[in-house]
């Protein structure tokens, strides 16, 4: 593995430890020569990923549409600042550019960037492993709700079990190294 895209916020959210585990797990990048490839801005838990990266001696690439390069502070100490368009082009290029998608907590666009990929992979246009980073249980919520999905037959069992929870940065890449793609959705005999 050598490039992993992070998606998290850009605020720092409600408590400390948000911060703190994004600056874990740029270590843990860092440490493990795999380059981050995020939103590319200088504040909240974004800015701390990259901060950990570059200061533990790793590499940074952030990918930000023109619009947003002064509304998000873009982080101007990056290994490389990728300027796209459009909101579409960042994630296209973003997932071009990785092996695996990490989502930290982050909002709304946090969320839309995760289920896209997430998306992508289950009707096989990547087989990129693709995890959550349940930080003070941020993501308990929503892994209750792939249960509930399941449940009420809107997604199969193999694809709830695609995404990958982890409360520890070391487990969560761990996890990625040996992560094996369920086979491509199909609509028969759901």
């Amino acid at each position: 593995m050598n490039r992993v895209a992070v998606y998290c916020g850009s605020s720092k959210g409600a408590t400390e430890e948000y911060v703190q585990a994004a600056r874990r797990l740029g270590k843990e990048l860092a440490s493990r020569n795999i380059a981050l490839v995020y939103g590319g801005a200088s504040v909240g838990v974004m800015g701390a990923v990259a901060n950990s990266v570059l200061e533990n001696g790793g590499q940074a690439i952030g990918v930000m549409p023109r619009f947003l390069e002064e509304r998000e502070i873009s982080h101007k100490a990056l290994t490389d600042l990728i300027i796209v368009e459009t909101m579409h082009e960042r994630k296209a290029k973003m997932a071009e550019l990785v092996d695996g998608f990490i989502t930290l907590p982050g909002g709304a666009g946090t969320m839309e960037e995760f289920f896209e990929v997430l998306t992508w992979a289950q009707i096989g246009l990547h087989k990129k492993p693709c995890g959550l980073l349940n930080t003070n249980h941020y993501y308990g919520p929503l892994v209750d709700f792939f249960s509930h999905m399941v449940d009420e037959q809107f997604m199969q069992e193999r694809y709830k079990d695609m995404v990958i929870v982890e409360e520890s940065s070391e487990m969560l890449l761990d996890r990625f190294e040996d992560y094996i793609a369920p086979g491509m959705k199909t609509y028969e005999n759901q």
